[in-house]
């Protein structure tokens, strides 16, 4: 159900269920995690996370679950978010191709995906209400962040599905493209990245991350920045960047 191909630095890894719009059962997502892990020891400097057919990925796959003996701490807080963790720790840029379907964890795998592209047709959302089931692998705090408590609400009461216009209009994601076009453009975004400086990339993951997750306030913010410019001094990619704008030619980073 998972495919990884590695070429010229970049992974691209693809769900590849699409009779069942990408929905991952536990052995599927124990292989894309596996594929993350084979992706990090080649050393990629980028990585496209997309799916096969009509939906990159509906959620779970709960055909053959009883919900009578669901065990639903193991799937979520033993399997789905150490996943999800594991995926927005990922080092180096990572990229996430959002068509159609884009629901439960789905939803999450893109909320754990550094830059996400768009389909005008994405349906993203809180299907849950038909299940008496509750959003989950990170929506809440994603809609309430971008959207707010209202809007938030009514997407999960109501179970309407945004577009991809509107998910991107409303700040949940990168930017919206056509159908024919999203795939191409992320592989492109992608590749880009990884003949970039991506130790400064890395650089700025990592500080996203931390003045998101610790809330830190603007001269906070500042004084983390300045001492990573300080270690992003010792980088060749430094002294490249330097020497080719003085040079006036360009850059050749190596990601060190």
């Amino acid at each position: 159900m998972i495919d990884l191909a590695v070429e010229a630095d970049v992974a691209r890894i693809t769900l590849t269920a699409p009779s069942k719009l990408n929905s991952l059962d536990e052995q599927a997502l124990h292989e894309l995690g596996a594929a993350y892990d084979e992706a990090e020891r080649a050393g990629v400097r980028a990585l496209v996370l997309s799916g096969e057919g009509r939906a990159f990925c509906a959620g779970r796959d709960i055909s053959a679950v009883d919900p009578r003996d669901d065990d639903v701490i193991g799937y979520l807080g033993g399997i789905v978010t150490p996943l999800l963790r594991r995926m927005a720790a990922f080092p180096a840029p990572t990229f996430a191709v959002a068509h159609g379907a884009c629901l439960g964890v789905g939803l999450g795998l893109l909320i754990a995906t550094d830059v996400v592209y768009v389909a005008e047709s994405a349906k993203i959302g809180s299907p849950f209400a038909a299940l008496g089931a509750t959003l989950d692998s990170g929506g809440h705090a994603l809609f309430l962040d971008r959207l707010g408590a209202h809007k938030t609400l009514d997407l999960i009461y109501t179970g309407r599905l945004m577009t991809g216009s509107e998910a991107v209009a409303s700040g949940l994601f990168s930017r919206v493209l056509r159908d024919d076009e999203v795939a191409q453009a992320t592989d492109d975004a992608a590749v880009a990245a990884s003949r970039g400086a991506t130790a400064a990339f890395l650089a700025s993951k990592e500080l996203v991350a931390r003045i998101r997750d610790e809330r830190l306030a603007l001269w906070e913010s500042v004084e983390i920045e300045n001492a990573a410019q300080a270690a992003l001094c010792d980088t060749d990619d430094y002294r490249e960047g330097f020497a080719a704008f003085q040079q006036k030619r360009k850059p050749e980073f190596t990601g060190r």
